[in-house]
């Protein structure tokens, strides 16, 4: 379920993976939707945001301005022992989940050298077997994920923990 994690803390995330290997979604937070980039009379070609490339043509006038989406969804392929760390922008703007599936799709990662591994690592005895057809590689979990998690926590109430 993609969400974001709240106020109480400071806009920084380490996730440690262990066990199985799985897939993190980070989606653009929907008050966002109306965030998009004017352009005007700029020459723009090609673009890369957020390891994404934007291609846009070349405007003349005015009346040809529009109006570019630079956020997108994107994927992460976590393996065991792998450590994530996001923040700033990919924090506060990106709702983050992982699907609750055993079965994860490797189609939209955007960390292709980690499905390569994957790939070179899928022998029995693992604790995920690939799956799924070439255009559409797959991961199916046989262990449990288990990760640790560590956030800071801006301010702690004095009574919040006396008994």
């Amino acid at each position: 379920m993609p969400h974001q994690d709240g106020p109480a803390y400071f806009p920084v995330v380490a996730i440690l993976s262990l066990g199985s290997p799985v897939v993190i979604d980070f989606t653009p937070h929907p008050r966002l939707s109306e965030d998009t980039i004017h352009v005007e009379n700029m020459p723009v070609k090609s673009a890369t945001i957020g390891g994404s490339v934007v291609n846009s043509c070349t405007w003349s006038d005015e009346s040809s301005c529009k109006q570019v989406d630079i956020r997108h969804p994107s994927s992460l392929l976590l393996m065991p022992g792998s450590l994530l760390i996001f923040k700033d922008d990919a924090y506060v703007d990106y709702l983050h989940g992982i699907e609750d599936s055993e079965l994860q799709s490797l189609a939209k990662i955007v960390n292709t050298s980690e499905a390569i591994k994957v790939q070179d690592q899928s022998t029995h005895g693992r604790s995920f077997e690939l799956g799924g057809q070439q255009q559409c590689p797959s991961i199916h979990r046989t262990a449990t994920r288990v990760s640790l998690t560590c956030r800071l926590v801006l301010k702690v109430h004095r009574n919040l923990f006396k008994f």
